[in-house]
């Protein structure tokens, strides 16, 4: 604790007045910091306006990458690598698989490492936040010149899973950072919506970026595939891209820039604040995870999360091919993205609102079921514009819940864990991380999936027109797939146990216990 004054002193700045942490807030009583003893923490005031809107801007980062990644690297390995389905389909699973390894070991690794003069959080993002900006770029580098097929898919290979590892070293800290701003329960929910509405706004950035670059490959195909070109309709075709290869290192250049911008607001405007209390004995890997799946709230939430997560990720992953399949549709993909994730952005403070009047749970439904009309019609109804463009508000209105929702449930799985065992609080990391995995997982088992179902389905790159073949699994991957996931995901957050009145319960006891 002395080594929490020395590093913490009284002064004037905006981050030092962050306040302490939650749980904490009962010890410090009535007393100024300077009457207090050094044994006690702070009394918990509200979180700074200035520090919610760096924290929340340390978020667009991954959001801005994963919504590249997620609309653009199946089409970037498929028709401008060339990489066989198969190949890329390896590249996409195998990334989630080394995800899987990752993201909890680096949980583990934060939660035992040493707190520096800035904290124990914030060094991670620091010194990873540059090795991810780099291998993000070198991702979306062609060789251009190698007919290789193994040579592509090592590199590509090889690029995304440096680039994994590194923002999981980002990532993972930053959203356990969440249980180390000060202030209580509704400071982190505000905390957690600022944060979701910066990621949204960050995800239309991003799809701004990237729909230019998809713009730019449709315009170079469209041009190939005429007719009055002498090829075939439903022939191969040569395509060069030298413009869309162009166009994906530009973007890759963009983000990576925003990415240290965003990095740097986090780092000047976040204070991380000192845990209110050490477990008595480090917990090992093993036994952390052990704690962790054994606790009901938890396992029940992260596997709802995984069956919602995967269901968004397969239904929106394949949108960026099934337009440029269609000939009427290749240049409205964009506008599609810009609506849906527009109206994402102003969703956010309406599901907020809600939440704080019927509760998180029952919202957690609501903002789910509106997913199902898209997920009926869209694969349903064939080249229809208008009908697209209105379940893109539907869909934007209910991804705003998954971003919101089971992020601003988790902090409270984390209380209701502490509450049951008190002498574990250095396990935040390990909570944050999983649940990451959860996302990451969810994006590429169904860009894995989805590739593998199109090469048993008879894909092939540079292809002008799609076989009926390849159509029809595209429809099943955007609608009958991820409508049953969903479901699967909904029966888990029905069983889910933390309502209103068990929140306020864990409040008064970790309050009582401070």
């Amino acid at each position: 604790m002395r080594q929490w004054a020395r590093s913490h002193p009284r002064g004037t700045s905006v981050r030092s007045q962050a306040g302490g942490t939650g749980s904490g807030s009962a010890a410090g009583g009535g007393r100024s910091e300077a009457q207090a003893p050094s044994r006690t923490m702070p009394k918990a005031a509200g979180i700074p306006l200035v520090t919610k809107l760096c924290y929340a801007v340390g978020g667009m980062p991954h959001q801005m990458t994963s919504i590249a990644l997620g609309f653009s690297l199946q089409v970037f390995l498929l028709d401008v690598v060339q990489l066989d389905a198969l190949y890329a389909s390896l590249v996409l699973f195998l990334v989630r698989v080394w995800d899987a390894v990752t993201d909890p070991l680096v949980g583990y690794l934060v939660s035992r490492s040493s707190r520096t003069s800035i904290g124990k959080l914030l060094p991670w993002m620091l010194f990873s936040m540059p090795l991810a900006v780099f291998s993000y770029i070198m991702l979306w580098l062609t060789l251009q010149g190698s007919k290789s097929p193994l040579l592509n898919f090592f590199w590509h290979l090889s690029m995304s899973c440096l680039f994994e590892a590194f923002m999981s070293c980002y990532h993972v800290p930053y959203t356990s950072l969440n249980m180390f701003l000060g202030g209580n329960q509704k400071e982190r929910d505000s905390a957690t919506a600022y944060r979701m509405g910066a990621e949204v706004f960050a995800m239309l950035v991003g799809a701004v970026i990237q729909g230019q670059v998809v713009r730019v490959y449709s315009a170079e195909k469209d041009q190939t595939c005429r007719p009055h070109d002498h090829h075939p309709q439903n022939g191969h075709v040569s395509v060069g891209l030298w413009e869309t290869r162009k166009a994906f290192l530009i973007s890759a250049v963009v983000l990576g820039a925003l990415h240290f911008l965003c990095c740097l607001l986090l780092f000047l405007g976040v204070r991380e604040q000192m845990a209110p209390s050490s477990s008595t004995a480090p917990v090992g890997i093993l036994s952390g995870a052990k704690m962790l799946f054994r606790h009901t709230p938890y396992l029940r939430l992260v596997i709802g999360f995984l069956f919602t997560s995967l269901a968004f990720q397969m239904s929106l992953g394949n949108l960026a091919l099934f337009f440029t399949l269609d000939p009427e549709l290749g240049g409205y993909f964009q506008y599609y993205i810009l609506t849906l994730l527009v109206t994402a952005t102003i969703s956010v403070p309406v599901w907020q609102m809600l939440l704080v009047r019927i509760g998180k749970k029952t919202t957690m439904f609501i903002g789910m079921m509106v997913y199902v009309p898209p997920l009926v019609l869209i694969p349903s109804v064939p080249s229809n514009l208008p009908v697209y463009m209105a379940m893109s508000v539907l869909s934007g209105s209910s991804l705003a819940t998954l971003f919101l929702l089971p992020w601003s449930m988790l902090p409270d799985v984390v209380d209701d864990f502490k509450a049951k065992n008190p002498g574990c609080t250095d396990l935040e990391p390990m909570f944050f991380s999983c649940y990451v995995l959860c996302n990451k997982f969810g994006a590429g088992m169904s860009v894995g999936v989805s590739t593998l179902a199109l090469h048993f389905a008879g894909y092939k790159p540079a292809l002008c027109g799609p076989s009926p073949d390849v159509v029809t699994t595209q429809r099943v991957l955007l609608g009958p797939a991820p409508l049953c996931l969903l479901l699967v995901g909904l029966v888990f957050f029905y069983r889910y146990p933390i309502d209103e009145a068990r929140r306020q319960q864990v409040a008064a006891e970790l309050e009582a216990a401070a």
